[in-house]
């Protein structure tokens, strides 16, 4: 018979805060092919995060820059010297243009985030809770808006907002928003199914019992334990943020130069150089979205597939270490003889 202490028990309180923060709490739990996939999440996300906080000391020059002291900035210069990655055909430092545009990426996942956040889980935990005509109608509404795709009205909203010629704060909101309408059917969909499940647990009956109300049961009982399943929503809505913002500026609806720094518009530029064989000012826009979308993607399925005991189990039995996790297979099978 296991001796672990179930979660939420004394025992189980009695870790140490620093290791109950989410990051750190999924790396101890962590092992293996599992560990490093979340190391190299975790390393990507940290380099993106903290270019983008410290992007006015990171960066050489602004990210609308043509010249400094000793003049005008070269065109489609390659890469050294006091151009680390060369100049683009505008004559912008690619560097620069780079560091830069992580700011607006953070921009934009902070926004589409935090509006398809709030409304997917709200809308998720009444209509899942209450039932009734209500459930019924935000399903059908839900189902209808999933229906569209996201780029469409994306460039919808880029038009509506700016015109299609967007200044940072256009091309953001035109983004985010987009984002935030294909989204909230996601996040409506998972809480409002945990919804479901957890209003029949006897825990909840017991709230009910003693008189607690709806809105009581619904913010203390039932959200911390429906919204377990965030994160991978979460990154991939992260991700999908950055990829759609990429897209509006390669179609040509995104941010003007001048506004602020956009990875897809200098992709979009960098089209007529490769035939020329000028590969610089495309590449490295180019993997700045594709390192940036990867790391958020590992986080958030290896967190996924830690918050799963199941799958954390097998991962830790497999590799032969003991641990708290490792005795949850047979136990599991042990109960399953008895009955």
């Amino acid at each position: 018979m296991s001796t672990n202490p179930p979660v939420g028990t004394a025992a189980g309180r009695n870790v140490p805060l620093l290791k109950r923060l989410p990051v750190i709490s999924h790396f101890n739990k962590s092992v293996g092919l599992q560990r490093g996939m979340l190391v190299i999440g975790l390393v990507l996300t940290g380099i993106f995060l903290l270019t983008a906080a410290f992007a006015p000391l990171i960066a050489p020059y602004s990210f609308a820059q043509l010249s400094d002291t000793e003049g005008g900035f070269p065109t489609q210069q390659p890469p050294g010297g006091k151009h680390l990655w060369g100049t683009t055909v505008g004559g912008y430092d690619v560097f620069s243009r780079v560091v830069w545009g992580s700011q607006t990426a953070v921009f934009v996942i902070v926004v589409a985030v935090i509006l398809s956040i709030f409304a997917g889980v709200i809308l998720g935990l009444v209509s899942g809770y209450l039932g009734g005509w209500l459930d019924r109608i935000l399903v059908v509404i839900a189902d209808a808006i999933y229906a569209f795709p996201s780029l469409l009205v994306a460039i919808v909203m880029a038009i509506v907002i700016s015109g299609g010629q967007s200044s940072l704060w256009g091309g953001v909101l035109a983004a985010a928003f987009s984002i935030t309408v294909v989204f909230i059917p996601q996040y409506f969909r998972v809480i409002r199914a945990e919804t479901i499940r957890l209003k029949a647990e006897p825990f909840v009956e017991s709230a009910k019992v003693v008189g607690a109300s709806s809105f009581r049961i619904m913010t203390r009982h039932i959200y911390r334990n429906a919204t377990r399943t965030l994160p991978l929503i979460f990154t991939l809505n992260a991700s999908e943020a950055i990829l759609t913002l990429a897209a509006l500026g390669f179609l040509g609806f995104g941010i003007e130069p001048s506004s602020a720094s956009e990875w897809g518009f200098d992709l979009k530029q960098a089209l007529a150089d490769t035939t020329s064989g000028i590969w610089w000012t495309g590449v490295f826009p180019g993997l700045a979205i594709v390192w940036t979308v990867l790391g958020l993607t590992l986080v958030g399925e290896s967190i996924n597939d830690l918050n799963d005991p199941r799958i954390r189990g097998r991962k830790r039995a497999g590799s032969g270490k003991s641990g708290p996790d490792s005795t949850a297979p047979a136990a599991l099978e042990a109960e399953s003889r008895v009955l």
